[in-house]
């Protein structure tokens, strides 16, 4: 199992930056992919930005040359530097992870970070 943590959240005003982390723990060996996720209020959870361990990323157009998601292996943590933000996106972010154990594949959430954006 794969438990993580996130941080880093907060309210920032338009045109502001923040950096949210993830930090890892458990089976975390056997993690193929990490994303970070977002859920606007009343809205549904969507895919951010992914980065998988052989480095590739993708990033919902949304946010394509505004955030950048990195991990650091050694101490299995993903993290969202997330720049030039908008009141749009103001939402509860989510890390996931995704591991395999033999053809098993399992899902992990944090708890989530508030962001909220002022205008």
């Amino acid at each position: 199992q794969v438990q993580l943590v996130e941080s880093g959240g907060g309210l920032v005003q338009a045109g502001g930056s923040l950096r949210l982390s993830c930090a890892a723990s458990g089976r975390v060996f056997s993690i193929s992919r990490m994303a970070w996720y977002r859920q606007p209020p009343g809205g549904q959870r969507d895919l951010v930005a992914a980065i998988t361990n052989g480095g590739s990323t993708n990033y919902a157009d949304s946010v394509k040359g505004r955030f950048t998601i990195s991990r650091d292996n050694g101490n299995n943590t993903v993290y969202l530097q997330m720049n030039s933000l908008k009141p749009e996106d103001t939402a509860v972010y989510y890390c996931h992870a995704r591991d395999r154990v033999g053809l098993v594949e399992y899902n992990s959430w944090g708890q989530g970070t508030q962001v909220t954006v002022s205008s």
